[in-house]
């Protein structure tokens, strides 16, 4: 989601302009990124690297 067509419902004004507290602790908030900074795709890929990772150890170490 974007704040470009928010409309902030203190100063009526579009949130992404941040013409007032609300609108840019929001337009902050909507801005921020996934844990440590990262995307949650890149996440999620790091996730599943993981994953591939834990099962190819199990693999090879053959238990």
């Amino acid at each position: 989601m974007s704040c470009e067509h928010l409309v902030c419902a203190q100063c009526a004004h579009p949130v992404i302009e941040g013409r007032c507290p609300l609108c840019r602790a929001n337009r902050e908030r909507m801005h921020q990124h996934g844990f440590a900074g990262l995307p949650p795709a890149a996440i999620a890929v790091l996730l599943i690297v993981l994953l591939f990772a834990s099962l190819a150890l199990k693999h090879l170490s053959g238990l």
